[in-house]
């Protein structure tokens, strides 16, 4: 159950530009959270600002009882949390959502982000590690290299990294899901996609598995309000393939972890799932 607690921050670490690493005390989500969850928090305890933010937990530390988050200060809740100094506290609640479903055995993990959208895949990346759950390439996309701050803390035993800038300032050139595609045609075991960041890089992870037959997560960020449920404000299109029509479901509990075949994309009448008459098999290729 997610626990609701002021959660003292331990530390803060500057990663350039608008980005940080923000570690707080929390007992709760450091020993329960997985990987794909998130907690609300806010700077402070008083009513400003209103509303808590969501943000994707980076990582855990179940001896230190804390959670690291990684924030980018870009409006009035997430520069609140990032001009916080350690022994400040913060609102906390968490963990929230639906985690990802860890890959079977023998099935290749493919990561895609887009800019501060790869915070889950360093919680996943470790949880792998540590379980013996197979080997993971993860695709670190963003427009130049300055969106991509974490990329020295990433990869590790198991786990291959693909930085790729638009601008080609770092890594590959292009949008990250074109070396994407290439290992896809290349890849001679079975695999199954994770996708985390902008709406439109998650969309077209959604169709290159469609047209694969691959099974597919992904991590949905619609507003948030309350993240229990009760605000409906992230309400996003969800259609199982026995469900003729299309129905509302809130990101914060039914997600934010989606099958990718039963999310109805924009654009799109019915869910991949629907139209195939089933979702895509786990791990096929």
């Amino acid at each position: 159950m997610p626990a609701n607690c002021v959660a003292p921050l331990v530390d803060r670490e500057a990663l350039g530009g608008a980005y940080f690493l923000l570690t707080f005390r929390h007992p709760e989500t450091a020993r329960e959270a997985r990987p794909g969850q998130f907690v609300m928090i806010k700077a402070g305890v008083s009513a400003e600002p209103p509303l808590r933010r969501p943000f994707s937990i980076l990582s855990v530390d179940a001896a230190r009882e804390t959670f690291t988050l990684f924030v980018k200060a870009i409006g009035q809740g997430s520069r609140a949390l990032c001009a916080m100094a350690p022994g400040d506290v913060a609102q906390c609640l968490g963990p929230l959502g639906r985690p990802f479903t860890p890959p079977p055995a023998g099935v290749e993990a493919l990561l895609v982000a887009g800019g501060y959208g790869v915070a889950p895949f360093r919680f996943l990346g470790e949880e792998l590690r540590r379980t013996g759950g197979g080997t993971a390439r993860l695709f670190y996309g963003g427009r130049t290299a300055a969106d991509l701050p974490l990329l020295g803390r990433l990869g590790g035993r198991g786990q291959t990294l693909v930085p790729v800038t638009e601008d080609g300032s770092l890594g590959e050139r292009g949008l990250v899901t074109v070396p994407l595609e290439a290992h896809l045609d290349a890849a001679a075991g079975p695999v199954r996609l994770y996708a985390c960041g902008p709406d439109a890089m998650m969309h077209a992870v959604a169709r290159l598995a469609a047209a694969r037959g691959l099974a597919a997560e992904v991590s949905l960020d619609p507003w948030m309000g309350c993240g229990i449920g009760t605000c409906l404000g992230c309400v996003v299109r969800v259609q199982g393939e026995d469900e003729p029509r299309w129905k509302y479901r809130c990101a914060c509990t039914e997600g934010p972890v989606f099958d990718s075949a039963r999310v109805v994309w924009p654009g799109e009448e019915d869910s991949r799932a629907r139209r195939a008459g089933g979702g895509a098999e786990e791990g096929r290729r």
